[in-house]
């Protein structure tokens, strides 16, 4: 399958027209960078709920190109599916650095992705004394330094934060891809 076949279905047809244009552009550009160098890639989503994942696997002719998402939503998710210590979640807090670096190379160890971007914040209401709208990512790569962002999207509402992060998240794998050509 060539880098060609990738828009040949057109846009992303499960989410189109609810997705800013943008977004769904950058994640057909994401997968035919994908194919181009034959990579694949995965997600470790909390607060997107698996948008991203979805939004990957709405581009016909890349299904090759993602490997894998996992919804880790609650705590326990986390541990269980991509085997971060409970520990390191209960000093840190299941929104911060340190989780969302954990997400993205435990979705590496656990799937055959070369590309695993993990995503963790506050998409609405915070607890007390958390700030809404703050969102880590995680992006890791095999061989390389896993790479850390943090987003302070404000308190915009649910939505919106979910959609900025997914465009955050498609342009750090965006760059890990290029990084690995």
């Amino acid at each position: 399958m060539s880098s060609d076949d990738v828009t040949e279905g057109g846009p992303a047809q499960t989410l189109s027209g609810v997705l800013p244009d943008d977004t769904e552009a950058a994640a057909e550009a994401l997968l035919r960078l994908c194919c181009e160098a034959d990579l694949k890639i995965s997600t470790a989503e909390s607060c997107t709920g698996g948008l991203l994942a979805s939004l990957l696997t709405d581009v016909e002719g890349a299904s090759h190109a993602f490997e894998r998402g996992f919804v880790v939503y609650s705590e326990d998710a986390k541990c269980e599916l991509l085997g971060i210590a409970r520990e390191q979640i209960d000093a840190c807090g299941a929104v911060s650095r340190d989780v969302a670096i954990a997400m993205a190379e435990g979705a590496i160890n656990k799937s055959n992705a070369d590309i695993a971007l993990a995503v963790t914040g506050y998409a609405g209401s915070a607890p007390p004394g958390a700030e809404p709208g703050l969102v880590h990512f995680g992006c890791a790569r095999r061989g390389a330094t896993t790479r850390h962002r943090e987003e302070h999207f404000g308190d915009i509402g649910r939505g919106p934060i979910r959609l900025d992060a997914i465009a955050v998240a498609l342009e750090m794998m965006t760059e890990a891809v290029d990084d690995a050509r």
